[in-house]
């Protein structure tokens, strides 16, 4: 008998701990970008612990199968004092104890349920089932009845969330009975029917969202009611790599008994060190049981002062000669004397060489591109291929929203190339971690930075995967992208097996890139300059290999241009050779110059900026030597016994 009793007080015990929890708002679509999506769980007493729940989201549609995609552990985490927990993204109001990511919560026919279960007990995938299940939610708006899903759930009602037609301004909120929903305006931490205890709502303010080093601002922090005794509270605004070095000023303090504000200065701290730009967040700690966040997690871009200005020019305003190539020695060496498709092979075996060059993650690109696309003109921001223009490092996408963001461009489209992303592509491991790659490895081509761009957003999506000639770049821009992309895709057709640079638009060729004949020109009427070979420098680095367009211009004629057939031979290297005893002089000149600091008899060969030689005379020091050359930027070997040197020279 004694065990039946205690049989019959678990089993109540269950009831109860399984009648505590309900779904009791959701709303799933708050805008065009989804920030403001919450899902709100109540439970029948306050401050109710969580401990041992999970919550889980599950796809309804064909796709998804009924089966998980989202679970969340709620272990840690208790109901407020009306039975509340909000789990949303920081951008909703008031903030949510549970924080995640926005854009998270689908649309419908999909579904919201409570389990006490383990969160291991829903992998990615699982079907929808009622074990363990305490409360389910089954959505839509303006969807089909999913009625597979309400039957795995035990449900019998789908919701719509749009069914007043505006559901991007509405939720999904269960009614006292427990059992019936209304659609109406979300009101989140609060209870549905307006009643229980009203929290003092608590809002933080700053006149600007950005500052400088050095810079001194005020951060007010404003109750909707006055208080009735001193309260006090705390914030931080530590965050990465800004924290308590960088400021001074109090983080702990005091609204006074009848007032309903409070305010404090930080003085930004200018420290003459480059550390780049960086993220301040203003959260909020130790907050009074009566008080409710209306906003927390504020971010303050502080603008780092000491950004380093590079000795060469942006694409718009190139300089040349200035960046030193830092190709090892001998390293087109197996190129030398060959034509045709042993040049091409060769080449290849160089710059796919495996065991030597690496393949890095897709995430790995973005520190690459920080780094290899960094404006010269500021440390602190990436250069935009084809908008010309710098943009904040910090103004990477991680959103839907790419209006005013950066992201990574392919020149030669994913669509067109067929490679792809795998898991692992989401981690930055680092330079020193990689994958081994091939010729035949062209998945790899989804993470190599030869080909990837720091690049507007809008921008990216206005390309799309256009061949380049129909797509020529925004109006009114100089074009200083044109001769980059062009190696840089022609580039990914000898590193990778199985993609092509063809003539024309192809649309239904897999591998096949257009226009060839576009690419050709734009190649040739913008040679590589100062910031292509430093990126160059950069990628080489990572990836150790280099984009042998860029080193050696002239290449792209023996494989695509007017020298196929042609034997090619390495040309005169580009290095920088320093020798200060030896000047040209005037520099720039209007055709004629003068050489001082060699002794004896010299010669002279030009060379355009391709690596093409166009002419070789004899000359001697300080001699007026006639040029007769087109306006232009020009290398100049001089060669006196087993000596030579290069200098630069530029002709108005």
């Amino acid at each position: 008998m004694k065990s039946t009793i205690i049989i019959f007080l678990v089993f109540l015990i269950s009831l109860t701990a399984q009648s505590q929890l309900v779904i009791n708002e959701l709303d799933s679509d708050s805008d065009s970008i989804d920030d403001l999506e919450f899902v709100e769980i109540k439970s029948n007493t306050p401050n109710f612990n969580l401990d041992g729940y999970v919550i889980v989201f599950f796809n309804g549609s064909n796709s998804g199968g009924n089966k998980s995609y989202l679970t969340f552990d709620l272990s840690g985490y208790t109901t407020d004092i009306n039975g509340l927990l909000l789990m949303g993204s920081s951008q909703v109001s008031p903030v949510p104890q549970y924080i995640i990511y926005p854009n998270l919560i689908q649309n419908g026919a999909d579904a919201v349920a409570i389990y006490q279960a383990a969160f291991t007990d829903f992998p990615e995938g699982t079907l929808a089932t009622q074990t363990n299940l305490i409360d389910a939610l089954v959505y839509d708006t303006s969807d089909p009845d999913d009625t597979t899903l309400m039957s795995l759930l035990g449900e019998t009602v789908q919701i719509n969330e749009d069914e007043n037609n505006n559901k991007d301004f509405e939720s999904i909120q269960l009614n006292n009975d427990g059992v019936t929903y209304t659609v109406t305006t979300p009101t989140p931490r609060q209870l549905n029917d307006g009643m229980g205890i009203i929290l003092n709502g608590l809002s933080i303010s700053t006149t600007a969202t950005q500052y400088e080093e050095g810079d001194t601002f005020d951060i007010t922090f404003t109750t909707e009611n006055a208080v009735a005794q001193d309260q006090s509270f705390g914030f931080t605004l530590n965050n990465a790599g800004f924290d308590a070095a960088d400021f001074t000023g109090n983080t702990t303090l005091t609204i006074l008994n009848g007032n309903n504000s409070v305010t404090t200065s930080i003085q930004l701290i200018d420290d003459a060190i480059d550390e780049g730009d960086e993220i301040a967040v203003i959260q909020l700690t130790n907050l009074p049981t009566d008080f409710i966040a209306l906003n927390d997690q504020i971010e303050l871009r502080i603008v780092d002062n000491d950004y380093v200005i590079s000795s060469w020019g942006t694409p718009t305003n190139p300089t040349y000669g200035t960046v030193a190539n830092t190709k090892p020695g001998g390293y087109y060496a197996a190129i030398d004397g060959l034509s045709n498709t042993n040049l091409t092979n060769a080449l290849q075996g160089i710059i796919a060489e495996e065991g030597v060059v690496r393949a890095q993650t897709y995430a790995d690109v973005i520190d690459i591109l920080k780094e290899a696309d960094q404006n010269p003109e500021n440390s602190n921001e990436v250069w935009l291929v084809y908008l010309e223009i710098p943009r904040p490092k910090l103004d990477f996408q991680t959103t839907s929203n790419n209006v005013g963001t950066w992201n990574r461009e392919h020149t030669y489209p994913r669509s067109r190339a067929g490679y792809f992303s795998i898991d692992d592509d989401d981690f930055a491991d680092g330079k020193d971690i990689f994958w081994n790659t091939t010729a035949d490895s062209l998945r790899h081509g989804n993470s190599d930075a030869h080909a990837l761009r720091a690049v507007d957003g809008p921008e990216n999506s206005s390309r799309n995967n256009q061949h380049y000639g129909q797509y020529t770049g925004p109006q009114n821009t100089q074009g200083s992208f044109k001769g980059d992309v062009a190696r840089s895709v022609l580039y990914m057709a000898i590193r990778y097996n199985g993609l092509e640079i063809v003539n024309g638009f192809p649309e239904n060729g897999a591998g096949e890139l257009g226009d060839l004949a576009t690419l050709l020109d734009w190649h040739r009427n913008d040679p590589p300059d100062d910031y292509e070979m430093n990126r160059n420098n950069v990628v080489y680095e990572w990836q150790k290999n280099r984009n042998p367009f860029i080193d050696y211009p002239e290449l792209v004629e023996y494989i695509w241009g007017n020298e196929v057939g042609s034997t090619w031979e390495n040309p005169l290297s580009v290095d920088d050779v320093n020798e200060n005893a030896i000047s040209v002089y005037p520099n720039p000149s209007s055709g004629s110059i003068f050489v001082t600091g060699i002794k004896s008899q010299f010669s002279l060969s030009v060379y355009n900026i391709t690596g093409q030689k166009l002419n070789t005379l004899d000359a001697i020091s300080s001699e007026e030597i006639q040029l007769n050359l087109p306006s232009g930027i020009y290398l100049i070997q001089l060669k006196t016994g087993q000596q030579q040197y290069t200098k630069k020279l530029i002709i108005q």
